[in-house]
């Protein structure tokens, strides 16, 4: 208990701390014009109050994976509280609330658009596809993992219906104006996940669940070797710590926000929150196990499924009436982030070929064709997409993080912020890429971590070059 509450201490000191300081790093002003002061545009370009802001990117970033993955993540044991407070402090929340203030500071462009202005042309390029196949996937991810959830809560309906009621959904979120229907029904949906969170924390303060404690790095997974910390636990809990994925949402929210004053609350403020409801799950599936060798022994009865660990947790420690609750925050958790991912992919598509979007006819043309590819990706095993929608979100986040670099080191103020989760993160993806079955496989450690090693150092001079180089970055929205 005494390092689940250190840690939860943390986490919300963060946000008054922490996040104020980088607020000062990012010159916030209070008098600068925001996006929608520019280009107000009645679809993607709408005013919105703080609270359905925060809401609204809260539901965005807090798909399956601090949920999931932290029950996952569990399985290491308590150096799992280690990385979502230090990650979510340091890596995420910092990540989450930078790459916001560039978002804001550029019109509200797609990440892809932002990063090739700091990091060029050839890396735009990259990342415009890699972000849209990574949106796309992420859309599937969060169609299968809510109609699977759904069909256990609903027998009578099959998994296939339920997708396909979801996909409608989606389409239409993905096209209507932001105040619609994400402006609208993600307030409802707040409720139920904000009083899941809340409802298993008084169930862990009650006493009736002992939490371990953090007494060594020791790896609980059953198979240790297989699964090292580093660097699986890092894939293993993202969303949790940090996610490439939220600087793609930070678009829509980016414009739509009145005030720069208001994005602390919104970006940073956002992630500590996902950040706590991760903390929370790694702690109530230890707890309600006896244990993180037992927890593992549980998932791997049941091949791996989180899903069924959050409906037993759920059940028996809530009540039918809290167990609906909790259930429906964690259905309408991976919905309210699929649905942004597939709008996130259109404007990332409407950017790249500069196509209206205030035309609903326009809007659908770009639809169509990410539905149909994130419809076929749901005919494929999930545990497939799983695994590699993991890899690519922290990829992303690693790339995002050189972006914040560049932005930092050109402005002269301290950039080390960002340059050392930087070089972390670039370390644990490339690490997994040369360790991981999934692709290299090298089972020799040392040479594996010796790779990783080079190509963070490879990558990070090309980054390094970008801030010595005399390319003009346009200019960002100046105070009024």
């Amino acid at each position: 208990m005494i390092t689940f509450l250190i840690c939860l201490t943390l986490l919300v000191t963060a946000y008054f701390t922490y996040g104020r300081y980088l607020e000062k790093l990012a010159d916030v002003n209070p008098d600068r014009k925001t996006p929608v002061d520019i280009m107000e545009d009645g679809v993607d370009y709408i005013r919105l109050p703080r609270w359905r802001v925060f809401l609204i990117q809260l539901l965005n970033i807090a798909g399956t994976g601090p949920i999931f993955g932290a029950i996952l993540g569990a399985c290491f044991g308590p150096v799992a509280f280690l990385w979502i407070t230090l990650g979510g402090i340091f890596f995420g929340a910092m990540h989450d609330f930078l790459s916001g203030m560039m978002i804001m500071r550029h019109e509200g462009r797609s990440l892809p658009e932002i990063i090739g202005i700091y990091l060029g042309v050839s890396t735009r390029t990259v990342v415009r596809v890699f972000s849209i196949a990574l949106m796309v996937l992420v859309g599937a991810v969060f169609i299968l993992s809510p109609a699977a959830l759904l069909a256990n809560m609903v027998p009578a309906v099959t998994k296939d219906i339920w997708v396909w009621i979801i996909l409608v959904y989606y389409l239409l979120a993905t096209m209507l104006p932001v105040d619609k229907v994400i402006g609208k029904v993600y307030p409802i949906f707040g409720v139920a996940l904000v009083s899941m969170a809340v409802g298993l924390l008084i169930v862990l303060l009650s006493g009736q669940y002992q939490i371990p404690e953090l007494t060594s790095l020791h790896n609980y997974q059953l198979n240790p070797e297989a699964l090292p910390i580093i660097p699986t636990l890092f894939i293993t809990i993202a969303c949790g710590a940090i996610s490439g994925f939220h600087a793609t949402q930070s678009p829509l929210m980016a414009r739509c926000i009145e005030n720069e004053k208001k994005c602390r609350s919104v970006f940073y403020g956002s992630m500590i929150s996902e950040s706590i409801i991760a903390l929370i799950w790694a702690a109530i599936a230890m707890a309600f196990f006896h244990g993180p060798t037992a927890l593992g022994e549980q998932l791997a009865e049941h091949g791996g499924n989180a899903a069924w660990a959050v409906d037993v947790i759920s059940n028996t420690t809530l009540g039918k009436i809290g167990a609906v609750l909790a259930l429906l925050g964690v259905v309408a958790a991976p919905i309210t982030s699929g649905d942004t991912a597939f709008r996130g992919a259109r404007l990332i598509v409407a950017d790249i070929f500069k196509i209206d979007q205030r035309s609903i006819a326009k809007r659908f043309a770009v639809c169509i064709p990410l539905f149909i590819v994130g419809y076929a990706i749901t005919l494929v095993n999930f545990d497939v997409v799983w695994r590699y929608f993991a890899w690519a979100n922290q990829t992303l986040a690693a790339v995002v993080l050189w972006t914040i670099y560049v932005w930092l080191a050109r402005r002269k103020v301290n950039y080390w912020v960002a340059l050392i989760p930087a070089v972390a993160m670039t370390f644990v993806v490339t690490c997994f890429v040369y360790v991981s079955p999934q692709f290299f496989g090298i089972e020799n450690r040392m040479i594996a971590f010796a790779l990783a090693g080079a190509t963070t150092i490879g990558l990070g001079y090309l980054a390094n070059m970008r801030v010595s180089d005399k390319v003009i970055i346009p200019e960002e929205t100046t105070a009024t």
